[in-house]
């Protein structure tokens, strides 16, 4: 069908866009989808969000100004770290968006009360055990189409958009284990 083929013609595409150290190449989140990210993981005011692989930084400007959180975008791309500084600028949100060049992986989420992923599934398996170490009890994380294989969602939702369904998967962080040995 036409449909598959601009489909295997989108994923081949972002394939070879995909640059060492990505974990998921820039594919907006529609708002509808972001809203309801937002809403599955219960956002609260002056809570934290983070947005790993923030894009434009349509999640991290709409925990901030639907929800009344506080978010970090983090981003690798260069052009997109300028695209989304911009958008929270001029939405003026500076005091409660802050936008971060860097590699996921070297970001800090122990402050985070809840954490969004849009990364491809091997992605999701690679940020796995920073999640698992530094997410502290009942820190929400939401993840866009791509499950966490292992660990078992609270709940799971679809979102259509036209044509599309999208899946969300919340998982609640269960509480640390004590070391034995201890």
């Amino acid at each position: 069908t036409p449909f598959l083929v601009v489909c295997l013609l989108v994923v081949g595409w972002s394939q070879s866009r995909i640059l060492p150290n990505q974990m998921a190449p820039f594919v907006p989140t529609p708002q509808q989808v972001v809203e309801k990210m937002l809403e599955l993981a219960d956002v609260k005011p002056d809570e934290t969000v983070y947005d790993l692989g923030c894009g434009d930084g349509r999640v991290p400007i709409t925990a901030a100004k639907k929800f009344r959180a506080k978010a970090v975008g983090v981003e690798l791309s260069e052009r997109l770290v300028k695209l989304s500084t911009n958008n929270v600028k001029v939405e003026g949100l500076q005091d409660r968006v802050r936008i971060v060049h860097a590699d996921l992986m070297d970001v800090g989420l122990k402050d985070a009360d809840v954490v969004t992923l849009y990364l491809l599934t091997d992605a999701n398996e690679t940020v796995k055990p920073k999640l698992d170490s530094e997410l502290r009890k009942g820190a929400r994380v939401v993840s866009h189409d791509f499950e966490i294989r292992n660990w078992v969602a609270s709940k799971i939702e679809e979102v259509q958009v036209g044509h599309r369904t999208h899946k969300l998967y919340l998982y609640v962080m269960p509480p640390k284990k004590l070391d034995s040995s201890q």
